[in-house]
């Protein structure tokens, strides 16, 4: 039996949104399809699969993009699809762990796309709140202040994302 879930993660929050989707294959409802705020679902075995996700650096219909799923593909992971790009894998656990990140330089590389996104999107938000708030009319006044408020906002996670990418640079160097 196939259940459709409405749930909204921001992109910041990519590590709650694969431990909520890990907790419901934990319940015995694994991933299917992926859209945007859309999850299906469909009954197997409690803790029968683990999902991933990652953001890849170009869209998936990307040549290096297509290689990247391939190859996970190959390692036994099953490719279920993509919002943007991000893609969502699952595997069986007893093909044995699931990681796709193995070091704290390839997590960083993550957080660091991570970055790039949420960065790119916080700038275009607060300048085009900034363009909109010195505008004569009520409606741009509105739509400048709803644009900033919303800049600060996406602002706040990608301090987020940066604290975890501070404090992992920082155990690597212990490390070194």
């Amino acid at each position: 039996m196939r259940r459709t879930i409405s749930k909204c993660f921001w992109a910041w929050d990519f590590e709650k949104e694969e431990i909520w989707l890990n907790e419901m294959a934990a319940k015995g409802l694994v991933l299917v399809a992926i859209g945007f705020c859309r999850y299906t679902f469909e009954e197997c075995l409690p803790g029968e699969y683990n999902v991933r996700l990652e953001l890849l650096n170009n869209v998936p219909t990307n040549a290096e993009s297509q290689q990247y799923i391939k190859f996970l593909e190959e390692s036994g992971a099953e490719y279920l699809g993509s919002v943007m790009r991000w893609v969502y894998f699952r595997r069986k656990t007893d093909n044995g762990e699931f990681n796709l990140y193995s070091d704290n330089a390839s997590r960083i590389k993550l957080l660091n796309r991570v970055l790039t996104l949420v960065g790119c999107i916080g700038i275009t938000s607060i300048c085009t709140g900034l363009g909109n708030i010195g505008t004569q009319t009520t409606a741009n006044l509105i739509f400048g202040i709803t644009s900033l408020i919303l800049g600060l906002f996406i602002t706040f996670g990608f301090l987020q994302v940066y604290r975890k990418k501070r404090n992992l640079q920082k155990q690597r160097n212990l490390f070194e």
